[in-house]
């Protein structure tokens, strides 16, 4: 089997995370994860949503779009339907419940913490690559607001970082392109913290089932691949 990259199963696409790419968020990043490229801005406001009002907690949030030319077509902006359609809905939901496994909430304070993804090219694994990026946006904005006093401490307990992974030719591959994710037998999203831990695995039989080696195995790539993800977000907050 060869990739239509000539990748290895194994291989990551080449990442790079651009940080303060705007100049007005509190956060900003550009990460590129081969032809992919998504724009993450994070917004601190100081309020939260009604429901955790009076409770001390903060809160963490996502929202997640693909720009009309993402795409090899054009595709209308969600305004024009007056409704988020279904994949972005479900996409910033994703990312947000992926960020929050690793926010102390109380350490935050009642303050809300807004992340947008903006996909301005896509070549497979947006909202991947929209959590790896988000997280260092997130973090950027949090170490403003402990730069300036406004909280104790760095309320961020771990990194968190996503990859897919997937069946392509019934080889198991890391980090699928549009051209694999396409045509994939097996399709899973994996997100992990720096610390191994797993927070969400998503894994569907577009092809036909799936047995449990083909899952260890996947389970084994996205692995190795979020250990390289979080090496590269340090590598970039560090930087």
């Amino acid at each position: 089997m060869t990739r239509p990259d000539g990748r290895q199963p194994d291989a990551l696409r080449p990442v790079t995370i651009t940080k303060d790419f705007t100049m007005h968020a509190e956060g900003s990043v550009l990460i590129t994860c081969g032809n992919t490229k998504v724009i993450c801005n994070a917004t601190v406001e100081e309020k939260v949503p009604p429901f955790l009002k009076d409770t001390g907690l903060g809160w963490v949030t996502a929202e997640y779009a693909m720009l009309p030319r993402a795409t090899n077509t054009r595709s209308p902006r969600d305004i024009s339907k007056l409704k988020l359609n279904g994949r972005s809905a479900e996409i910033q939901r994703l990312i947000g419940r992926a960020l929050r496994a690793v926010v102390d909430r109380k350490a935050l304070g009642e303050r809300q913490i807004v992340v947008d993804c903006d996909v301005i090219q896509a070549d497979g694994g947006t909202r991947c690559a929209s959590i790896t990026g988000g997280y260092v946006a997130l973090w950027l904005a949090c170490k403003r607001l402990v730069e300036q006093g406004v909280i104790e401490k760095m309320p961020l307990t771990d990194t968190v970082s996503a990859v897919s992974v997937g069946v392509y030719e019934d080889v198991p591959v890391l980090d699928l392109n549009y051209a694999e994710d396409s045509h994939a037998i097996v399709d899973c999203n994996v997100i992990m913290t720096g610390a191994g831990e797993f927070v969400e695995v998503q894994g569907t039989g577009e092809g036909r089932p799936f047995r449990r080696d083909e899952l260890d195995a996947l389970l084994a790539l996205g692995e190795a691949g979020n250990a390289a993800l979080a090496k590269c977000q340090r590598e970039a907050m560090e930087a």
